[in-house]
């Protein structure tokens, strides 16, 4: 398990832009994205007991997968200290990592930071959210235009995840709330991660995301032509900003 916060040396960020986070502007936000493995393993009470393998304002995304069908997301506020988890009930898609993105929002992030408008979010090039998914890009600009915000992201390169904070500062705590008892259901799973807290003032607030999510979802080479996406100077395959079109008439 990855040390807890405090013990580990700040991360560096991807880019100049995450670099520029601590500086406090109320028109922006960042969001780190990150993929993460939840083993469980039954225990003799038959129960299900986790290990891990293995700003404007800074938030960072962490991701579960679970043995029995039901893969968390989740997103942390730095700032804040505060944390917003999904629980999902069927696949673990790029269509429902985009989805707790705008739940965070909806929940959290809109009325915390009304006055933004720009998001740039942070990812790992593997998981949901892996850089070359046609999906994860779609449903990003689908939010872009919901939301009227420009979303810039940044993929960390290769076998840099562990640069992400989000495991030091939420992620050990979540797996060390639930150390030693029964994750027999859904709901236990979503109580127990609803339920952590750190000397610190860590809130974390999670529910259940009941909407199917199908794999192998195909997207288009003309829909993907639409996307008002353009690649930054610097590495376009892993920095791009994606901007809200226009409605039509």
């Amino acid at each position: 398990m990855p040390p807890c916060q405090g013990s580990c040396p700040r991360s560096r960020a991807p880019s100049r832009a995450a670099d520029r986070a601590s500086d406090a502007i109320i028109g922006s936000a960042i969001l780190e994205v990150a993929d993460q493995l939840l083993l469980l393993r039954v225990d003799r009470d038959d129960g299900l007991a986790g290990g891990l393998r293995g700003d404007d304002f800074r938030v960072d995304v962490f991701e579960l997968r679970v043995a029995f069908g039901m893969p968390p997301y989740g997103v942390y506020d730095v700032a804040a200290n505060e944390g917003w988890v999904s629980v999902g009930v069927t696949a673990n898609t790029a269509e429902f990592a985009v989805q707790s993105i705008r739940t965070w929002r909806e929940r959290m992030g809109r009325g915390r930071y009304p006055s933004a408008h720009e998001l740039t979010i942070t990812a790992d090039c593997g998981g949901s959210n892996r850089v070359r998914v046609r999906l994860w890009k779609r449903d990003l600009q689908t939010l872009a235009d919901e939301s009227g915000l420009t979303l810039r992201v940044h993929h960390y390169p290769p076998g840099t995840s562990k640069w992400n904070r989000i495991e030091h500062q939420l992620f050990c705590h979540v797996t060390q709330n639930w150390r030693g008892r029964p994750l027999i259901d859904r709901l236990a799973v979503v109580e127990l991660i609803g339920a952590t807290t750190t000397k610190t003032g860590l809130k974390v607030e999670c529910a259940l995301d009941t909407r199917t999510y199908e794999k192998g979802v195909k997207v288009s080479d003309a829909e993907m032509a639409s996307l008002d996406i353009t690649g930054d100077a610097f590495h376009p395959e892993w920095n791009y900003t994606i901007k809200p079109r226009r409605p039509k008439a």
